[in-house]
């Protein structure tokens, strides 16, 4: 394990997680752990930059971790931590902040999203939103990891990740950060859509109903899937399907059988299809998809004691490695004294 190749991601504990969240990130993070070294936290110091009060915090983190687990991450084939855990990572925060320019965060494009949905909302721009892209920074060099799995979204926090590390080496005459990269396992990224037709599911959507979360039950599932936006259907053999319709299809690509699939395109080509037939039979699949996982779920939350063990032993492990780099990086700016 120690020959293999730093991957290091994380997940924000502030709302439920969904199928993209499982689809597009966490079932590649299952693969990931049995080829790299890797490190999966709870981030709940960035969840501090949008949602200060903290008062949910603690459910959310347990969540988030319950899911992590139930979805098959294994804590004896990867790090498992809560980001707050390790008192390194404000540390070196702090040191890096010092090589972070007020200018350069300011342009990045996530920022002043994150700025017009807070002042939307009415409340104020901390100093913790405009720096997370440093803290971010942070949390994937302090265990200087070679490959981070991120989405389109997240590329320009990457790079400027590469810019403040290449910072550091150049300041330091060192080549102690490597530069990580994203990756991903498919040739393109995953992207799993919305039931209202509204772009990608999303924990900040405003419809609950357009995203099938791991905790909802079966009738919930299937009450969502019965009314996710269609058309009145084809009017000619082999017409393009309209991104609604697609968009039920891509679905059932994720949790059918390919034999299913190939019938409902056979009968949409056909003019015959019955959209109602379609997504019963989606809300039946989607439905063992979920299960499992919501069932798995509900027993980890319920351990108090394994949970507690996971990110204890998770946390211990992490701060060997933080310390490391916290300590490498503190020589090399010259803040070893004696």
């Amino acid at each position: 394990m120690t020959n293999r190749e730093i991957v290091v991601s994380g997940i924000r504990p502030t709302g439920d997680v969904h199928l993209g969240n499982y689809f597009g990130a966490i079932a590649n993070f299952i693969k990931m752990q049995h080829e790299y070294n890797c490190y999966f936290f709870i981030a709940d110091y960035h969840a501090l930059t949008t949602h200060p009060d903290a008062k949910e915090l603690p459910i959310f983190v347990r969540d988030a971790l319950s899911i992590y687990l139930a979805c098959g991450l294994d804590p004896d084939q990867c790090t498992l931590y809560i980001q707050s855990h390790l008192p390194q990572i404000p540390e070196l925060y702090l040191l890096f902040n010092m090589l972070a320019y007020k200018g350069e965060l300011e342009k990045i494009p996530t920022f002043k999203e994150k700025v017009r949905s807070q002042e939307a909302l009415g409340k104020s721009i901390n100093a913790g939103l405009l720096t997370y892209p440093v803290l971010m920074c942070v949390d994937i060099i302090i265990h200087r990891a070679q490959k981070v799995p991120v989405g389109k979204d997240q590329e320009s926090h990457l790079e400027i990740t590469r810019t403040f590390a290449n910072r550091f080496n150049y300041m330091t005459g060192s080549s102690f950060f490597p530069e990580p990269y994203g990756f991903s396992y498919g040739n393109t990224l995953l992207r799993v859509p919305s039931l209202d037709n509204s772009g990608k599911m999303s924990k900040s959507e405003g419809n609950p109903s357009a995203s099938i979360f791991l905790k909802d039950e079966d009738k919930t599932i299937r009450q969502k899937i019965m009314r996710a936006t269609s058309d009145s259907g084809p009017t000619v053999p082999n017409q393009t399907k309209p991104d609604a319709i697609a968009n039920l299809f891509d679905l059932l690509r994720l949790v059918s059988s390919p034999d299913t699939v190939a019938h409902f395109d056979e009968q949409y080509n056909q003019c015959t299809i019955r959209y109602g037939d379609l997504k019963k039979q989606l809300a039946e699949d989607m439905v063992r998809c979920v299960a499992p996982l919501r069932e798995r779920y509900q027993a980890i939350a319920a351990d108090t004691n394994y949970l507690r063990r996971v990110v204890q032993e998770g946390g211990e492990k992490a701060r060997i490695s933080a310390n490391a780099t916290l300590q490498g990086a503190k020589e090399l700016i010259g803040l070893s004294y004696f």
